[in-house]
């Protein structure tokens, strides 16, 4: 009998146990008469008594085996169903390592019975603190996730356990550094999320540590970014963004120090006297949370999760202001294709997402000329000249949110290596941009980049109109601009006979804005609600745009990509200035209409992610689990494939013993049976891919929305399209 058909259609899966160790199990199960059917059973390898199968008994089996194998512990320290007693009442404990010396002391819990991490962890508190057990684990066989428990309240994340031989402290005191941190990386690992990781800080200790939540957070992932980067080049020899057994005041001495370092280093985010307010002992458990998840990345979205979730905490999306998915951005972006001769501009910025995904991809091109390999490294390791030269004078972002500022001038000094053309300004409102230009403190932050804007204003001391190539934008949706001083400065502010309106949609006046930033032949990419493309009373806007600009596209994007904040149905609009040369007016001309038809995300908000379906089979007494693709691959055409008939009983073909379930041909054609697995799909740099048809994401999914642009570009012949 195989594991895998017990734990089909349940929550275990056993991607965190070595194949021999499964294998071994297997060899261990029978079948055994129960109540007039045949059930499975297995001998237990602690109780040494048969016990009926069920997919927890199974996680515990493999967990028990691991325990004896990988840390050495032998099983007359394991105890199953331990008692644990609250009061009257009397709750068993999955597995129980009892200690060396006192074998009668629970010294560390595990939890297999509960297959959601947040009910795991609540059990193995009341386990811990009824027990006085210092360490716990909880695992569904697909992750697994250790603690020390400090004291009642706090349990702090762990690397590992200590193996029989060691203590906590050995474990926590070996050397870190980045290398071991891309091994270890629990983002990957154990699939979660940024966000998710800081909802558990949250319930640990945030939310009851009288602390500005989305302050400390912020500081803690500037602190860890740093040390990442510090640590890539060389200047440290071990990570210092980690708990290597110190006391909760030693740790904080050296994350505060590392503070002082970074705000050195990266001006202009914090403020030179500002400290981290978290208690030692509050500190201790953030660090623990973060200490094994890697920030830096190929294009730094690890982070963007965790950042809408805390600005969002703080009533962003009253504003209308929303992040933008990274996979809506890269699609804009793929449309467009920035030039690294060309400035780029986002007018409502946010986090940055449409500057910071438009330097990588020139980046991208960049070091494809030259002939440099990209790392999944990239934005830690030090950057050619030229890409520096391009993020330091090319690209520029703009929002009038200061929260949303911090954490998008962090990104891009990171990126950057430094710079950043980031501005705290009021896109809307220009004629006032001089005012903010004579306050000191601003001008202590944002002067060298207001500095290089200024060099791309079309007339000279003016604010209105610039010599963009390129702006993207997702300006905010909700609310009306009342201000007549403001309302008067716009076309659009006006109504269809000419006179100005009282209040303006605040997107309507973005549509302006934006094309007022473009020089002629310049072209953009902005997201609007969808009623702006259908309703009868917007009718002037659209002839607005179209005196402008060619209409290149219409992207219509599904209902589900904004939420949780907002279900309106949007757009993006991509157009072109017209231009004699490059983009010469016409009345008559073609325009690429696309919808998006996978949701990306369920109706709650949460992001649906590619699976892959396996299927495993023992070849050699191997457990080999393949692709549909890499089936084929290696047996040949699906008709070669079928040939292959692997009957329970085993049979030997071509010198390969296969042990399984018959394939038919409708089985690899349609990659359905028994014996299948679905895992989440990772990419080449180990991140989750949200399951969306905009654009391929890197080979792993097929051709969307922007190839199929891009070709009708080529088609239309357009200034831009890659020729």
């Amino acid at each position: 009998m195989k594991i895998s058909e017990i734990l089909k259609d349940t929550n275990y899966k056993l991607t965190q146990f070595k194949s021999e160790y499964i294998e071994e199990i297997e060899t261990l199960i029978f079948e055994k008469e129960l109540k007039g059917h045949q059930a499975y059973y297995i001998n237990c390898l602690v109780r040494k008594k048969d016990i009926k199968l069920t997919p927890e008994e199974i996680v515990r089996q493999l967990f028990l085996l691991s325990l004896h194998k990988d840390y050495d512990y032998p099983y007359n320290r394991m105890q199953i169903e331990f008692s644990v007693h609250f009061g009257r009442e009397v709750k068993r404990a999955d597995i129980v390592i009892m200690d060396k010396v006192q074998p009668t002391v629970p010294y560390i819990v595990i939890e297999v019975k509960k297959p959601k991490l947040k009910d795991g962890k609540e059990q193995l508190k009341s386990y811990c603190n009824s027990t006085g057990a210092t360490m716990a684990i909880w695992s569904n066989g697909e992750q697994t996730v250790y603690y020390h428990r400090k004291d009642p309240n706090y349990f702090e994340p762990i690397p590992d356990i200590p193996s029989s031989h060691q203590s906590l402290k050995d474990v926590l005191k070996e050397e870190f550094n980045i290398q071991d941190l891309i091994k270890k990386d629990i983002l990957k690992t154990q699939r979660r999320s940024l966000k998710n990781i800081v909802l558990d800080m949250e319930d640990e200790v945030l939310a009851n540590a009288g602390v500005d939540v989305f302050e400390e957070v912020f500081k803690l992932i500037f602190i860890k970014l740093f040390d990442e980067l510090q640590n890539t080049r060389g200047f440290t020899k071990n990570l210092e963004f980690r708990n290597y057994g110190e006391s909760d005041r030693e740790l904080k001495e050296k994350i505060v120090n590392l503070f002082s370092q970074a705000k050195e280093q990266w001006g202009g985010i914090f403020k030179d006297d500002e400290t981290i307010d978290l208690t030692p002992s509050h500190l201790s458990v953030c660090v623990s949370s973060l200490q094994d998840v890697k920030l830096f990345n190929s294009n730094l979205d690890v982070i963007d999760d965790a950042f809408e979730y805390l600005v969002n905490k703080n009533a962003k999306g009253e504003k209308g202001q929303y992040f933008t998915p990274r996979y809506a951005i890269d699609m804009c972006v793929r449309m467009l294709n920035p030039q690294e001769h060309e400035y780029m501009i986002d007018t409502a910025a946010g986090s940055c997402g449409f500057p910071i995904h438009a330097v990588f991809d020139v980046w991208r091109k960049i070091y494809k000329e030259l002939g440099i390999p990209l790392s999944h490294l990239l934005t830690a390791e030090e950057k050619h000249p030229r890409a520096l030269k391009y993020v330091k004078e090319k690209v520029f972002g703009i929002d009038f949110d200061k929260k949303t500022v911090r954490v998008a001038r962090m990104l891009n000094i990171i990126a950057g290596d430094g710079h950043t053309n980031v501005l705290n300004m009021n896109s809307l409102d220009f004629e006032r941009w001089d005012e903010n230009t004579k306050d000191e403190e601003w001008q202590d932050t944002y002067f060298e980049g207001w500095k290089r804007l200024k060099k791309l204003r079309a007339i000279k001391n003016e604010n209105k109109e610039f010599n963009f190539d390129i702006v993207m934008a997702n300006p905010p949706f909700a609310g009306d601009i009342k201000e007549s001083r403001i309302l008067h400065r716009y076309e659009l502010g006006k109504k269809s006979n000419g006179k100005y309106q009282t209040k303006v949609g605040r997107d309507i006046l973005f549509i302006e804005r934006n094309l007022d930033m473009l020089k002629s032949g310049g072209r953009m990419a902005v997201v609007l609600p969808q009623g702006r493309f259908n309703n009868s009373s917007d009718k002037h806007i659209r002839d607005y745009i179209a005196e402008r600009c060619r209409i290149l596209a219409v992207v219509g994007l599904h209902g589900n990509v904004f939420k949780p904040h907002t279900g309106t149905k949007t757009s993006v609009l991509i157009v072109q200035k017209w231009d004699d040369e490059i983009c010469p007016k016409k009345d008559d001309y073609n325009i690429f209409f696309a919808t998006m038809q996978s949701p990306s995300k369920d109706n709650s908000g949460e992001k649906l992610y590619v699976k892959q379906k396996y299927v495993s089979i023992f070849e050699n007494h191997k457990l080999i689990k393949y692709t549909k693709e890499d089936f084929i691959n290696k047996y040949g055409s699906i008709d070669e494939a079928t040939k292959y008939k692997i009957k329970d009983s085993g049979e030997i073909i071509n010198g390969i013993e296969f042990k399984r379930s018959a394939l038919t041909k409708d089985d690899v054609i349609n990659w359905v049976n028994p014996t299948e697995e679905i895992n989440l799909v990772l990419d080449s740099h180990d991140h989750l891919i949200v399951d969306h048809d905009l654009f391929n994401h890197d080979e792993f999914t097929q051709d969307g929305i922007a190839e199929a642009f891009n070709e009708f570009a080529k088609k239309e012949n357009l200034s831009f399209s890659g020729k």
